[in-house]
């Protein structure tokens, strides 16, 4: 496994080892004396091509999230909402797909979303801690102040996200 960090305090890329062969292929997805962080927390989730679900967090009780595609591709976005990071404002993308084999470890304090690509796209997150509904907040996936190129012309948003808030707001509340 290939660990690689980004200009984001704790945000790292993670190439993943494939053994592949002609009957497919067994994938390491993570090693956790790699990153040294527990997960106690599990989820996977499917979606179609032009959803975009986010841009997540958790306020009261933040979480980390090591992201892998188990099937299709996404593009994958991290917004730093760290009131004290260099970064605080500014996010990272990447695309991550069965395909490429590659990870994201999100650490505590970002806003995460992301766009389904292909027809179905199942990913798994491992959370560092619990869902926290009561803290749950949601950033504009087109807020004008990001100016994120979502590689879609007609996303699909749930009901709640799109009434999610401008980066603006977030700063003027919390």
């Amino acid at each position: 496994m290939k660990i690689s960090k980004t200009k984001f305090k704790g945000l790292l890329v993670l190439k993943n080892i494939s053994f592949e062969d002609k009957r497919g292929y067994f994938r390491e997805l993570l090693r956790e004396k790699s990153l040294s962080i527990k997960f106690p927390f599990i989820v996977m989730s499917l979606s179609k091509k032009n959803v975009i679900r986010g841009l997540h967090l958790q306020r009261s009780i933040p979480q980390g999230k090591f992201i892998s595609v188990l099937k299709g591709k996404i593009f994958d976005v991290a917004l730093d909402l760290r009131k004290n990071s260099k970064t605080f404002g500014k996010y990272f993308s990447i695309y991550l797909s069965e395909k490429n084999s590659t990870s994201i470890y999100i650490p505590p304090g970002f806003a995460h979303g992301f766009c389904g690509i292909d027809r179905e796209n199942y990913m798994i997150y491992s959370c560092t801690n619990y869902r926290h509904e009561k803290s749950e907040l949601g950033i504009k996936f087109d807020d004008e102040d990001l100016n994120i190129n979502w590689p879609t012309k007609k996303p699909i948003l749930s009901k709640k996200d799109k009434n999610n808030i401008s980066l603006r707001e977030f700063k003027k509340k919390y």
